[in-house]
């Protein structure tokens, strides 16, 4: 111990046994209409604890959770956070040969298997890590099928006092994310990292007197990141197995729900569904979006539908959520520009645009978004190159290229990594996007390079027409023409019945790219 520790941060654990304890009597948690108190829920976490502890898991030791969205993953990430250990999600859409992968290179002592929803896949990654040991929640399969079932060994201890365990540089979060190898890598948070994220949460978004959150998009990933922040503010985290816009439109009148994250296809499709109109949405007071950008017109669309409720963030896992902020003030049909911006930087974090030299572009220029300040990630997982290269000059590198207004907002233009380069010129398909979601016939957009003969690569639009629309290619191409110039026009248009999404629901350019580039010498993305 020395003088530098009096400036140390806060746990984790800190933040939630404060908040368990400073709001006893208060729902923390809404399940399918089951309600768990602050109180109850601190007395849940008292007893799994004992359970983790007397399988002989401990402080340091990483755990793994693969499920559904359910109440018994918050409250096991809050129990193994207060007792020191490690946490990693399993994407519930993600492969088992990456799944495997993950479990295996992030060397977790132990995964929790969500009995409802993956069995099977439980077992299987049971045989491919050797040395992992597997739980369940409950004990539907038998546990005999996948290990100790931690609900019914809970069961046997009596609540006791909680003590959070562990220091503010442990490693508190190992969350993966997809590689430049075709590997996932795991950026690795401690504890001082994430509180600062959830600081810069409170701090920066408008949440409303009244929290109460719906999370309906994989708590594995954004929804999830709600959580400590709800619990801190004495709000309800209300939980739903998974997204449908009936169900949502359903709840969220019901239970009054003043705070949701979605990403913009999600909103799309609230929109586009014919409960909407019928549905109350006056409790909604603010609707975070992001993980991809949303269409500007479609937005003034949302905005007439739910009222002046949108926030934006924009961030990613190694600057969870916390780089850039579009408030609701900022999405003013009086400045329309401000649709397409993702925001200005928030309190606490130091943003700049580089050059390849690492030197600051002028305004106005594009230059990739770099990042600084106590929320950054720690490392990639044993990645002593990507780290190397990710935190080069002291900067966290996003490899998203943006461009900054005179105001201070910030305008993606792509992913540097997305850029097309035709006939020697640079072309950013996210200006294309921005522009072709303007028109009233077209839904969605993606803009990909596709290889050219002569240019090297050929800017190809894939459209999503509206319904009952006549579109037709030549008039995506004089659209384009006239908003942004021959260059950024595409060459081809294909038209199809939806875009394939990614898991965070995030366009797959990947995929859309694949076809056109498989066997080629260089792949593009």
């Amino acid at each position: 111990m020395g003088p530098q520790d009096v400036y140390q941060y806060c746990r984790f654990g800190d933040l939630a046994l404060r908040a368990m304890r400073r709001y006893p009597d208060r729902i923390a948690l809404d399940y399918l209409d089951r309600q768990w108190t602050y109180r109850q829920m601190e007395e849940r976490v008292s007893q799994v604890i004992q359970a983790l502890k007397a399988a002989g898991l401990k402080r340091g030791d990483g755990m793994a959770q693969l499920t559904a969205n359910r109440p018994e993953a918050m409250i096991l990430t809050t129990a193994a956070a207060i007792m020191g250990m490690r946490i990693t999600y399993l994407h519930p859409l993600g492969s088992e040969d990456d799944h495997a992968f993950i479990l295996a290179d992030s060397e977790v002592a132990a995964l929790i298997v969500d009995e409802r929803r993956f069995t099977e896949k439980g077992a299987a990654l049971a045989a491919r890590v050797p040395h992992l040991r597997i739980f369940t929640y409950e004990t539907d399969p038998a546990p005999e099928q996948l290990g100790t079932a931690l609900w019914p060994a809970a069961d046997g201890f009596e609540p006791g006092p909680l003590t959070v365990e562990g220091e503010a540089d442990d490693i508190v979060w190992v969350a993966y994310t997809g590689g430049t190898t075709g590997r996932p890598k795991g950026v690795v948070h401690r504890h001082r990292s994430f509180v600062a994220a959830v600081m810069i949460m409170l701090a920066e978004w408008e949440w409303p007197a009244e929290v109460r959150t719906l999370a309906a998009t994989p708590i594995s990933h954004a929804s999830g990141v709600l959580w400590l922040p709800t619990l801190y503010q004495g709000g309800t985290f209300v939980i739903e197995p998974g997204f449908d816009p009936a169900g949502f439109l359903e709840v969220l009148e019901r239970k009054r729900i003043t705070v949701a994250f979605l990403v913009p296809t999600m909103i799309y499709v609230l929109l586009d569904h014919p409960k909407i109109r019928d549905t109350d949405l006056s409790s909604m007071e603010l609707m975070i979006y992001g993980a991809a950008p949303m269409s500007p017109t479609r937005l003034v669309e949302a905005m007439e539908v739910f009222g002046p409720v949108f926030m934006q963030l924009y961030g990613q896992t190694e600057v969870p959520n916390c780089i850039t902020a579009l408030r609701k003030v900022d999405h003013d049909p009086a400045r329309p520009h401000l649709f397409a911006s993702c925001g200005m930087a928030v309190i606490g974090v130091q943003v700049a645009l580089l050059d390849e030299d690492g030197n600051e572009v002028p305004d106005g220029q594009v230059g990739e978004i770099c990042a600084r300040g106590p929320l950054v990630m720690d490392e990639y997982w044993k990645r002593p190159e990507e780290n190397a290269q990710t935190l080069a000059g002291g900067w966290l590198h996003t490899g998203d290229m943006a461009r900054m207004d005179a105001d201070g907002y910030y305008f993606i233009v792509d992913r540097a990594k997305d850029m097309i380069i035709s006939g020697g010129f640079n072309v950013y398909p996210r200006e294309i996007e921005d522009v072709l979601t303007t028109h009233p016939a077209i839904s969605m957009a993606a803009i990909i390079g596709v290889p050219h003969p002569k240019w090297g690569e050929m800017v190809k639009a894939v459209i999503v027409a509206r319904p009952g629309s006549d579109l037709a290619a030549e008039e995506v191409i004089r659209f384009v023409r006239d908003a942004k110039g021959g260059v950024y026009a595409p060459k081809e248009v294909e038209f199809a019945a939806e875009i394939p999404l990614t898991a965070l629901g995030k366009p797959d350019k990947k995929a859309l790219r694949a076809k056109y580039w498989t066997g080629q010498d260089r792949q593009v993305g």
